[in-house]
This record gives C-alpha cells, structure tokens and sequence, in this order.
C-alpha cells in the first residue's frame, strides 16, 4: 500500500549468520533504504491518480512534439552556422600565420641589420683608435673581447648526462635547489670560466658567444644564459692561451676537480684538449663607460731620435 511507510529492517532475537557488512549497518541501512518515507507516498500517489510519464492527452502531445521540433532546429541551424563559418574561420588562421611568419621575417632581417652597423661601427673604431694608440689598441681590444683572437689554446666540451636523472652519494654543487643533477647547471658553467681565466686564459668564450669582463651567465628555466642569449648542450668552451699549460693547470686547479666530481657522481661530459689554434668571435656588443684622452705627452714618437 501507498500510505505505509517503508519499515525499519527488522532485529530478529535470534542469533542469525553474521554478515561480511556487519560493522557496518549505518551505511547498509542507508543504501537500503535510500527512498525517504514521504518521497515514497507521494510517488505512489502520483502513480495511482495517472500523474507522471509520458502525456496522455492530444494537446499534451503535439506539445512535447512541438518541443522536440524546436529542439532539432536550434541543433541544426548551429551546426549549419558552424559549417557556414568555418571557412571564414580558416581564412582568418592562415591569414594570421602568414603575418606572423611576415613579421618575424622583418625582425630577423632588421636583426641582421643591426648586427651588420655593429661591425661597422666597431671596425671605424678599431681604424680610428689605431691611428692614436698604436699597439696598444689591438692588445686593448683583444683584452676587452672587442676584436677577434686567436692562437693556441684549449677546447673543453661539456655536456648533459646520458642519464638526466642520475644520482650519486656526494653532491659537488651543495644546496643547488636542482633536483636533476645530470643537467649542467650556469653555476657549473660559471665554475668552469673563472677556473680558466685564473689557470691563465687570454680570451674564452662559449659556443661562439665571446666572453668579457662584464659578461654574466645566468639560467632562465633549464636553460643557460650567456648575455641574455640561450644555450644548448653541447657546451664548447674555447680558451686562448699556452695550451699543454693552461689545460694542466686548470685540470689541477679547484674548479677543474669540481668538474671531475660531476663527471664521476652524475656523469656529466667533459673532455679537454690542446688545440694549436682556437679562434674567438669579437663580443657582439662592447660599450664603452668610461673613456679619457690621450695627452701629447702619452702619445707615441713618430721622429727619429738625435744623439
């Protein structure tokens, strides 16, 4: 009958088998009896007086039928709208990629432009102050990563691990915050060229990018900065100066055993050779802070001396 109300489970007073659920009757009680009282009376009331489900009536009907039109059309007419303005919608991409691809076409060739004027106006000045300082303008220049180098010197490679995740029992870098240590860290490569300037490097620079006095290597991510502009691994040091010196002193040297100590616990890369010849890059961009004139009396003797 509709007006009872579902009944409790029953407790019977004998010993019945125990349940594998019995410790826990709260949540079996719930499940199954999930219907509230009320709720069940007022659907079996509903149920008995015709109310629910479908409709029965004509007028009931052609409603839901109307409805079920109406529905079809919003349906049909979206998904013709959406066909209608795909193209359009296509267009618009590839017209958007073809500027894109315009654009950074521009900035490269500006780009080069303007690595073009550098040059230039480095060479003006190289000629200028060569006319003034003599000798000592190229010495300067090859100091301060302004002109190009080359001559003896040493190529030091280093690369990631085979293994990025590779571990070891002692970690050379301290609290590097890095959880990869098989990745070759700025602070790795920063280690590397000060220990090569203090083993008596003239000129070093770093995958072709010439280090100076003023250059910082940074990391942005996973990646290593030099001057603002990235790397990636492979990392070719080149460093001009007495090759089978400059390699033994370095390799002696702290920083160069905390590059053995990479090798040996994360197995990081690194080979070292002498090499007969290295040539440098000029630094792409070498901006002059500070800057005094040469008096008469500095400037260089062009006359030929009398007894």
């Amino acid at each position: 009958m509709c007006g009872m109300p579902q009944q409790p489970p029953v407790r019977s007073t004998s010993a019945p088998p125990a349940r594998p659920d019995a410790s826990m009757s709260l949540l079996t009680n719930v499940m199954d009896h999930s219907l509230d009282d009320g709720y069940a009376e007022a659907a079996c009331r509903r149920r008995e007086a015709g109310e629910g489900g479908l409709p029965r009536t004509l007028r009931a009907k052609l409603g839901l039928a109307a409805g079920l039109v109406l529905a079809a059309l919003v349906v049909t007419v979206g998904a013709a709208q959406a066909r209608v303005a795909a193209p359009v919608v296509a267009k618009e991409r590839e017209e958007l990629i073809d500027r894109i691809e315009r654009e950074t076409a521009a900035a490269d060739e500006l780009e080069s432009d303007v690595d073009k004027l550098r040059d230039d106006v480095g060479a003006r000045q190289r000629e200028a102050l060569r006319h003034i300082g003599g000798g000592r303008t190229d010495l300067m220049g090859m100091l301060s990563g302004a002109a190009e180098v080359h001559g003896p010197g040493v190529k030091l490679v280093v690369n990631d691990a085979k293994e990025s995740d590779a571990g070891g029992d002692s970690d050379p870098r301290g609290t590097s915050g890095f959880s990869d240590t098989g990745r070759v860290r700025d602070r790795d490569m920063q280690r590397v060229v000060n220990g090569l300037w203090e083993s008596g490097a003239e000129a070093v620079s770093i995958n072709g990018q010439r280090l100076t006095a003023l250059s910082a290597i940074r990391a942005a991510g996973d990646a290593i900065l030099v001057d603002n502009r990235p790397l990636v691994p492979p990392y070719t040091v080149l460093a001009v100066g007495d090759g089978a010196r400059l390699s033994s002193k370095f390799q002696n040297s702290a920083d160069g055993l905390y590059l053995h100590a990479l090798r040996e616990n994360f197995g990081i890369r690194n080979t070292i050779s002498v090499e007969d010849d290295v040539r440098l890059p000029a630094a792409p961009s070498v901006i002059v802070r500070t800057a005094e004139p040469i008096t008469e009396s500095a400037q260089p003797r062009t006359e030929k001396g009398t007894s």
